[in-house]
């Protein structure tokens, strides 16, 4: 009969508190992945008994803003995490329709946590900004073109601070574990244990808020972005586009024959009789150019050689002037050549050139014979 009172009776804070935080260290350490079944229903199940634990604290008045962190008991310290448990359940749901209510929700949370571990001076921090404070940060940061040096050199100062406050919190929550676990430690040491823990989840709201808020402005920023898709392409009325499908007959029209741009317009007959019909056939040019041609170099040369025909008589008279005042022989001492049988019965200068006037009128007067020939026989 006890038995069954008991089962009916709601579970008491203790209770809660431990099996949220069993499920939690489970979702931690857990190899699957954080979207399959398993773990999401682990997840619910943890706020749903969070926000039990949080209704029953609230009703119960556990802490109040009058007392110091001593005057708290030591075993009632670990209900402070409530609200930092509470953040990191919400951080492992994976709804994507909801995940920026998630995260808001989430920072909520972990700032209500680290807002009582600073009121009762759990350790020393600096307290992120609220909502609006965020908000116009983020507007403000968003118009900045470069963040400063020194806020950046801070930043990751506190994170190597924190780095080693945790892990040295970490190491001396694992040597007072036993103890905890075997129930043999006293008042001072559960007291020191839980604030270990406080400490510890101090660090990790402080590292969850940090990319809540990168993860918040990438998602408002990529909200903004289809925003101005949506309403660019609203404003812009397009055309309907036409399908065009080039077929075969085509193309085919437009290299075989019809439809080709270069098709023969005239006979290759009709093309030489209208061509011949003006004298602009090849043949007949260049007939034509070669008989001008050949009559403009025949008269050239008829005058090159009546020049040089004058120049050579010239030339004659003045040797045969010459000669007859200077004998064959003439200046030699020996006088060997006035008797020199091979000098005997030559032509005199003057006789030599008359005989080259006429061979080269003789030569002209062929010449001109066989071109009237050539002219006769290209004209008919």
């Amino acid at each position: 009969m006890a038995t069954a009172e008991d089962e009916l009776l709601p579970p008491r804070l203790p209770e809660l508190f431990e099996t949220s935080k069993q499920l939690l260290d489970e979702v931690e350490v857990a190899t699957e992945p954080t979207g399959s079944r398993v773990i999401q229903d682990k997840v619910l199940k943890g706020l749903d008994l969070l926000k039990k634990a949080a209704e029953m604290l609230s009703e119960l008045d556990l802490f109040s803003r009058n007392e110091d962190l001593e005057e708290i008991v030591s075993s009632d310290l670990k209900y402070l995490m409530v609200p930092a448990f509470q953040g990191a359940f919400a951080m492992k749901q994976v709804n994507p329709s909801k995940r920026l209510d998630n995260l808001q929700w989430a920072r909520e949370h972990f700032l209500n946590y680290l807002t009582q571990c600073q009121y009762y001076h759990v350790a020393e921090f600096e307290l992120p900004k609220t909502k609006t404070n965020f908000t116009e940060n983020n507007t403000a940061n968003s118009s900045m073109a470069y963040p400063s040096l020194v806020a950046m050199a801070s930043q990751r100062q506190a994170k190597i601070e924190r780095y080693k406050q945790k892990k040295e919190v970490e190491n001396r929550l694992s040597a007072m574990k036993s103890a905890m676990e075997s129930g043999q430690a006293d008042d001072e040491h559960v007291h020191e244990y839980y604030l270990l823990h406080l400490r510890r989840w101090i660090g990790i709201s402080l590292e969850e808020i940090e990319s809540i808020d990168q993860e918040i402005k990438i998602l408002r920023g990529k909200d903004s972005s289809k925003e101005v898709s949506t309403s660019h392409s609203s404003h812009q009325d397009r055309p309907p586009m036409k399908l065009f499908v080039p077929t075969r007959n085509m193309v085919q029209t437009k290299v075989f024959g019809a439809g080709y741009p270069g098709l023969a317009s005239m006979t290759v007959n009709d093309w030489y009789d209208q061509h011949q019909k003006f004298g602009a056939l090849p043949n007949q040019g260049i007939a034509k150019k070669t008989s001008e041609f050949r009559t403009a170099a025949q008269q050239q040369d008829q005058e090159q050689e009546e020049e040089d025909d004058e120049q050579a008589v010239h030339r004659a008279r003045e040797w045969d002037d010459w000669s007859d005042t200077h004998p064959m022989g003439y200046g030699n001492r020996q006088n060997m050549a006035s008797n020199s049988p091979y000098t005997a019965g030559r032509p005199s200068p003057l006789e030599c050139a008359e005989r080259a006037v006429a061979q080269r009128k003789e030569g002209r007067a062929f010449r001109k014979d066989f071109q009237r020939s050539q002219n006769a026989d290209v004209c008919c």
